[in-house]
């Protein structure tokens, strides 16, 4: 059966509209429920839940077998689809401070549209007492990571010293910089350790002429994420850490993309 957009678009605000539906339709997502089951789950009264119980059976998103309700597949979508846009909603709320007024322009549209994979981040700020609280921060993951994949938009006088002691230690770096940077960031990794790491492929750098619009640093189980502003300036005072494995696949699949559009 084919569905039309105007038919989908009318079932998902017939959905979304109503706080009851919604939480009717959580508790079929886990089991199917009687009446008096959805009573004593959600706290409402049997009124309310009689009344859109029948409004949803009448709009094709359950179906009643003896005296359970369940919840019809396509719905199981629908509410699925309902509950990731609202935990995108509430993310973009919640870390406003850092995608207001900020460059986005390189996010790619899948991490995006996946961007409930930073569910679990922490936005780190600077304070007045502690302005080099984000640097801290991503020099203490990067000093405890054995690989890393990072894009440097700028060039910081500890990046060539941190990265060095990853390769020193036998472990991977892989970047994406500025070529005007590759002088300042590649050539002040000791000689040695620098040309063994580029011969048994540890160290691999990419760059590009184009200017990067992102910060991001994707260590063993950590993940970093800053942005420019509208200025064209980077944001120092801000940047996203997670250690979630959702947020590291993000993070590893936002790079690959950068990488690919070189």
């Amino acid at each position: 059966m084919m569905i039309n957009q105007y038919d989908l678009d009318k079932d998902i605000v017939f959905l979304a509209k109503s706080e009851i539906r919604l939480k009717i339709l959580s508790e079929l997502q886990k089991k199917p429920n009687s009446i008096k089951e959805l009573v004593t789950n959600t706290k409402i009264t049997y009124s309310s839940i009689s009344s859109n119980l029948t409004k949803l059976e009448e709009h094709n998103h359950i179906t009643k077998k003896k005296n359970k309700f369940y919840l019809n597949p396509l719905s199981k979508i629908y509410y699925e689809n309902l509950m990731e846009f609202k935990l995108s909603i509430d993310l973009i709320e919640n870390l406003n401070d850092l995608w207001d007024k900020h460059n986005i322009d390189q996010l790619s549209l899948d991490s995006i549209q996946n961007i409930t994979a930073l569910e679990k981040s922490k936005l780190v700020e600077t304070t007045p007492l502690d302005i080099y609280k984000t640097h801290n921060t991503i020099k203490d993951n990067m000093v405890k990571t054995k690989n890393v994949k990072a894009i440097f938009p700028y060039l910081h006088p500890e990046y060539p010293q941190l990265l060095e002691n990853i390769l020193r230690n036998e472990g991977n770096v892989e970047l994406i910089i500025p070529k005007n940077m590759f002088r300042g960031i590649i050539f002040e990794i000791n000689e040695k350790i620098r040309k063994s790491a580029a011969r048994k492929g540890r160290l691999k750098v990419y760059t590009t002429q184009n200017d990067l619009k992102l910060y991001l640093a994707l260590c063993d189980k950590t993940m970093s994420l800053g942005l420019f502003k509208n200025d064209e300036s980077f944001d120092q005072n801000r940047i996203l850490i997670s250690s979630s494995k959702e947020s590291l696949k993000w993070a590893n699949d936002l790079f690959t993309n950068v990488k690919e559009k070189m």
